[in-house]
């Protein structure tokens, strides 16, 4: 059984996810071997492979964490006792900032999703289309109150707002004139604006 910490304390999982990470992040998914990904996590390839089965396992995992966060935080929005439009608005804009705050992993993964087995793809869409659902379910939820407009169909709304997230990795940069939270009420508000009756 291999072991679950080494010697700072930190989980063998999360050491070989911070390497795959940062070696994905300089060198793409396909450039990077497996024993790379072992040697700079200082494990063996049987850790890797108990814990992950596959490199594949690994960048679906790179993917699956923040889109784990994102979901979290996105039931928690969507269940506060507030208006749809405070609801709504607080949802755009986190998923904004969790995904500035976890950037490389967004970019690694919409550049490299291809590699991934058709299962895992298959996986993926399913993981992120029961995120789209509960997003768009907001926004259903303000039109049928009257709050947002009818005008353009919920789908379109979703997909814009996510355009806007998923391309966030093309020109964002840390050290540039806006924070992440800045970047978020700009887009949250962009969304919001187009939703208006």
């Amino acid at each position: 059984m291999p072991r679950t910490t080494d010697g700072d304390g930190t989980p063998v999982p999360q050491r070989l996810l911070a390497a795959a990470t940062r070696l994905f992040a300089e060198q793409g998914y396909d450039r990077t071997s497996v024993q790379e990904i072992v040697e700079a996590a200082g494990v063996t390839k049987g850790a890797l492979y108990h814990y992950f089965g596959s490199k594949d396992d690994l960048l679906h995992e790179v993917y699956a964490r923040v889109l784990r966060v994102q979901q979290e935080r996105l039931d928690h929005f969507a269940s506060l006792d507030a208006p749809v439009e405070r609801r709504l608005r607080e949802a755009a804009a986190d998923v904004v900032v969790t995904t500035i705050e976890n950037l490389d992993d967004a970019s690694i993964f919409f550049r490299s999703m291809h590699h991934l087995s058709p299962e895992k793809n298959k996986q993926v869409r399913a993981e992120r289309r029961r995120y789209h659902e509960r997003f768009r379910a907001l926004i259903e939820e303000g039109q049928q109150a009257g709050v947002f407009s009818t005008s353009t169909p919920a789908d379109l709304v979703v997909d814009y707002h996510f355009g806007s997230v998923h391309h966030l990795s093309t020109w964002y940069r840390p050290d540039g004139p806006l924070t992440p939270q800045q970047v978020a009420d700009h887009l949250a508000d962009l969304l919001l604006r187009a939703l208006r009756p």
